[in-house]
């Protein structure tokens, strides 16, 4: 009995610790990350901007699970990593993590737009049967940045082969 009354204040400092960490990091309004996940270009087709954004997520390692022109939407992911077979003897989980990546590519006017969405994904069990999923949002402005830079490379390069 005492035992379990020692266990249950334990159980609510993971819980209350758990909860606070989840909420540190950058806090971005809707319109900041939507600024830094999208991009418009003017002398640039749907055409080129959807082959182009397909061919730099394969190049950055990413499996192409769905592209669509008509709909100019695009999903990836990345390979997957799983934790050390030395924890997973010790703890008795398994971690595996993985980035999940959108792109929407549309036109609107003369203009071509596109928005890309990277999400990293964290699932751990354990040999109980017990499942756990997070999914964090990757709000890394420098991550976005090298990914337009790739795309509006493989643009260029796709221009000037025409």
């Amino acid at each position: 009995m005492k035992k379990g009354l020692f266990i249950l204040p334990l159980l609510v400092i993971f819980m209350v610790v758990g909860c606070s960490m989840s909420t540190i990091g950058p806090s971005m309004t809707p319109l900041e990350i939507q600024t830094m996940q999208t991009r418009q270009y003017e002398e640039s087709s749907v055409d080129i901007v959807f082959r182009s954004t397909v061919s730099v997520l394969q190049d950055l390692g990413y499996t192409i699970t769905s592209a669509d022109k008509n709909t100019g939407f695009i999903t990836a992911e990345s390979l997957a990593a799983s934790g050390s077979a030395l924890m997973k003897f010790i703890t008795g989980r398994t971690e595996v993590s993985q980035t999940k990546a959108t792109a929407f590519v549309e036109e609107i006017g003369e203009l071509t737009k596109i928005r890309i969405n990277f999400v990293a994904t964290y699932k751990e069990s354990s040999s109980y049967g017990q499942d756990d999923r997070t999914d964090v949002a990757v709000l890394d402005v420098k991550v976005y940045e090298i990914a337009f830079e790739k795309i509006e490379n493989a643009m260029f390069i796709r221009k000037s082969t025409n």
